[in-house]
């Protein structure tokens, strides 16, 4: 894990001292008369990997899309480093769920990694030499230079995550939401998501990921907050995960979680 006072961001290669923090305080989320959620309110800086856990129906897309400015809260804040998240929504890149992909969309590998450029240069203007050694370098990173011409319905679930996450370094940015990752994945694509995520917080960024395997959360997440509907806990994930409060979140008992 980066020290959280100096650590160098992917894309500019600068040091940033005092590090990059993301607060929520007292977030509230309402569809009509139903209340997604309530009273939330956590802080988490680049560096970290940290988990979205509770039952269906819990809050965490909703969360996840409040992040990332697809919806508006109904009361509360969302602060980056002090200062209103949406003065900053080119440093997030949001993940969905592969279900919610049209996979039939006739776009390479390389095409959706650029689409990260966009940010920055405008969805109608010509990437510039910059910009495509950017997407060179998330290709090479993420591991996908000989499939960048590959059409992404033609990928594994794991290079689809893969492809997405290149876009995401292309972007350069520095919040990371994905919307249950590992879902599809088998236990190989699994592990090297994982060793992915961690890798990427380690470089200093900070990931937020809804996760639904108890099992293994404590291997890839050091941050979890375990919610349904509002906040049940939140912390090192060693400390979230107790019996007490997964019966909270879940309303039965669980196995002992290894941490």
């Amino acid at each position: 894990m980066v020290d959280e006072h100096e650590h160098i961001c992917w894309g500019g290669g600068h040091h940033h001292h005092g590090g990059h923090t993301l607060s929520a305080h007292q977030l509230c989320a309402r569809y009509g008369d139903v209340t997604a959620l309530s009273s939330i309110s956590f802080s988490a800086s680049c560096g970290h990997t940290l988990a979205l856990i509770g039952p269906n129906g819990a809050g965490k897309s909703t969360l996840l899309n409040l992040l990332a400015g697809l919806i508006q809260p109904s009361s509360g804040t969302i602060l980056w480093n002090d200062a209103p998240l949406y003065n900053a929504r080119q440093e997030i890149a949001y993940m969905p769920q592969r279900t919610e992909v049209d996979w039939r969309f006739p776009i390479t590998v390389r095409e959706l990694v650029e689409m990260g450029r966009y940010p920055a240069t405008g969805i109608w203007k010509s990437l510039r030499r910059h910009d495509h050694e950017i997407v060179d370098r998330a290709l090479a990173s993420l591991e996908l230079q000989d499939l960048q011409k590959r059409q992404i319905g033609a990928l594994s679930g794991g290079q689809q995550q893969r492809a997405f996450l290149a876009r995401a370094l292309a972007q350069e940015a520095h919040i990371l939401l994905l919307d249950e990752p590992f879902t599809g994945l088998d236990v190989p694509g699994t592990e090297s998501l994982a060793r992915l995520l961690r890798a990427l917080a380690e470089e200093g960024r900070l990931v937020i990921a809804s996760h639904h395997d108890l099992s293994t959360a404590s291997r890839i997440f050091d941050l979890s907050m375990l919610l349904n509907r509002s906040a049940i806990a939140f912390g090192a994930t060693a400390d979230v995960l107790t019996e007490e409060n997964l019966f909270t979140a879940f309303g039965k008992r669980h196995i002992t979680i290894s941490v």
